[in-house]
C-alpha cells in the first residue's frame, strides 16, 4: 500500500493562470508560498518560504478563476506529481506540482488586507461539500 497525500496551507503568490481547453476542461495554475520560523544557533529568527506549484482542474479550476487571488490564504489538499519535458537546448527538465483534490478560501480577495478568517469551502465533487473538514482547527502548526 502507498498513500501520496498533501497538505498545504499557505498564500497565493500571483493570479491563477486559467485555460480553457478544446474539449470544455478548465485547468488553473498559480503558486502558493508556505513558510516556518525557526531560531538559528545566533538566536535570530531565519525564515524558509517553500514555493509549490498548484493546479486545479474542472470545478476547482472555475472555483479558482472566479475567487483565487495572489495574496489570499488557501487550504489545498491533493497529491504529488512531477511530469518531465524537453527544452528548447533538448535537456531534460522536470517540475513539482500539486494537483488539488480540495481547496478552502480562507480569505476572500476583498478582504486580504484586513485578514478576515472567512472560510469558503470548496471541493472537486459539489455534492460533499458540507464533509470538509474546518482545516485551520486540526493541522500541527
Amino acid at each position: 500500500m502507498s498513500v501520496n497525500k498533501v497538505f498545504l496551507l499557505g498564500h497565493v503568490g500571483k493570479d491563477p493562470d486559467v485555460r480553457h481547453l478544446d474539449s470544455g476542461v478548465v485547468k488553473a495554475s498559480f503558486t502558493l508560498a508556505t513558510s516556518e520560523q525557526y531560531k538559528n544557533k545566533s538566536g535570530e529568527v531565519i525564515k524558509n518560504t517553500e514555493w509549490h506549484n498548484i493546479v486545479l482542474w474542472r470545478n476547482l479550476a472555475e472555483v479558482a478563476e472566479k475567487f483565487v487571488k495572489k495574496g489570499i490564504q488557501v487550504f489545498i489538499e491533493g497529491k504529488i506529481t512531477t511530469r518531465n519535458y524537453d527544452d528548447k537546448d533538448g535537456n531534460k527538465r522536470y517540475i513539482t506540482e500539486i494537483v488539488g483534490d480540495n481547496m478552502q478560501l480562507l480569505s476572500k480577495k476583498d478582504s486580504v488586507a484586513d485578514d478576515s478568517n472567512t472560510a469558503e469551502k470548496t471541493q472537486s465533487s459539489p455534492a460533499n461539500l458540507d464533509d470538509i473538514p474546518a482545516p485551520q482547527d486540526d493541522l500541527p502548526f
